[in-house]
């Protein structure tokens, strides 16, 4: 007889290899992204690419180890809850960070969309996959939508920020002489 929990997080499995791969996908693609931009004359700070780069990287990696996670054979809902609830913490305490080295970082001042992208949502998004993991701990299949839903709105919190931070740099390019 097969376990509970595979049986439950089975169902999730084609979500989590398209959630996964994407955010797999989106990783490598940002740092080409990064690599190509980083040979632009725009001069741009560490501090200001730990605030507003970095962040993009850790919201896909965390999409991602939430893929492998749940994707593995458990035989309970409670069992990954632990390992998705570290992660949630981990994401709280990772948004603080970044909002200090927004504050921190010279020459530009973060707008209400860049508060929105780095604070709001990603807290956001981090306290309800804390929620989701204890719902999982309590074997609540409701708990996997709110994770499915976290998942999701971090990966479109990556994309943007990603865009954003392009469009920022690629809008401040000196002109090329001819």
């Amino acid at each position: 007889m097969e376990p509970a929990g595979h049986a439950i997080l089975s169902q999730w499995e084609a979500f989590y290899v398209i959630v996964g791969s994407s955010a797999g996908a989106l990783t490598g693609l940002w740092f080409v992204v990064n690599t190509l931009v980083g040979e632009s004359t725009i001069r741009r700070t560490a501090e200001w690419t730990l605030a507003f780069g970095t962040p993009n990287v850790v919201h896909f990696a965390a999409v991602l180890v939430l893929s492998a996670v749940l994707s593995a054979p458990w035989d309970r809902l409670r069992d990954p809850a632990h390992l998705v609830g570290l992660m949630a913490v981990l994401g709280v305490v990772y948004v603080v960070i970044v909002i200090r080295r927004m504050l921190r970082q010279p020459g530009y001042k973060p707008g209400l969309e860049d508060w929105l992208f780095h604070l709001v949502l990603p807290l956001l998004g981090y306290a309800s996959l804390f929620l989701g993991a204890a719902g999982m701990a309590h074997e609540q299949r409701w708990a996997l939508f709110l994770i499915g839903a976290v998942a999701v709105l971090q990966l479109c919190i990556g994309i943007h920020n990603a865009w954003d931070a392009i469009v920022y740099v690629v809008s401040r390019r000196e002109p090329t002489k001819s």
